[in-house]
């Protein structure tokens, strides 16, 4: 069933990837579809992150000093990564500094732009299953839940981005590395020192419940 639900995904991720979608190597495409409920962010935090991530995607399609860059935006906490290729270090430069132009409210900028020709069809195509393999990955661990981990992939190098425990932090990334074709991961996360307590409750009564559960379905067996 896995399987199944793997080769799903990574067929979408190709689909959308020659339909020029270029937006699905930005978003995490698994965790997208899990409620926002269990984010360490309240709700409009996560509106302004996505409020600013749109923003910054239309920027860079109309400007001109960027007609053949090809960049990727992650946000997390007003923090945003840039990724992606551009032809000069000028342009590299101006891109960092337009984005916080743009968009004043952003706090802190990671440009990890390098410099070459756009990556092709088939480059985005590995980094996005990537990507979908680390995120299926993030579901079969017990120390974080998947949603307080952000993924981008860019040619092989893998971040993250998130506000996490450093234990869940190591965890993240050791999870991650074992995607095939990772080439390295590289952390930007906002370090908490430990979990938040109504997250901690939360998990008591969700465990307490599904204990539960399993003891109706012995009584009904026996």
């Amino acid at each position: 069933m896995k399987k199944i639900i793997l080769s799903t995904l990574l067929m979408a991720s190709f689909l959308l990837l020659t339909a020029c979608v270029s937006v699905i190597q930005s978003v995490s495409t698994v965790s997208s579809i899990i409620s926002v409920s269990n984010d360490r962010r309240s709700a409009g935090e996560v509106l302004d992150d996505q409020t600013i991530t749109l923003r910054l995607f239309t920027w860079s399609s109309k400007d001109l000093i960027l007609n053949n860059a090809h960049l990727n935006f992650m946000v997390y906490n007003k923090t945003v990564l840039i990724t992606g290729k551009v032809a000069t270090p000028k342009i590299r430069i101006y891109a960092s500094k337009q984005a916080q132009l743009q968009i004043p409210k952003i706090s802190q900028i990671f440009n990890e732009i390098k410099l070459g020709p756009s990556n092709g069809l088939l480059s985005r195509a590995k980094d996005s299953t990537i990507t979908i393999q680390i995120e299926f990955l993030f579901q079969n661990q017990e120390v974080f839940h998947p949603t307080h981990v952000q993924v981008m992939t860019e040619n092989q190098v893998v971040y993250l981005m998130g506000a996490v425990t450093k234990r869940e932090a190591e965890m993240a990334a050791k999870t991650a590395a074992k995607a095939k074709g990772v080439y390295k991961v590289i952390k930007l996360f906002d370090y908490i020192k430990t979990r938040p307590k109504d997250e901690i409750e939360r998990d008591r009564l969700n465990t307490l419940k599904n204990k539960q559960k399993s003891k109706l379905k012995v009584e009904k067996i026996i």
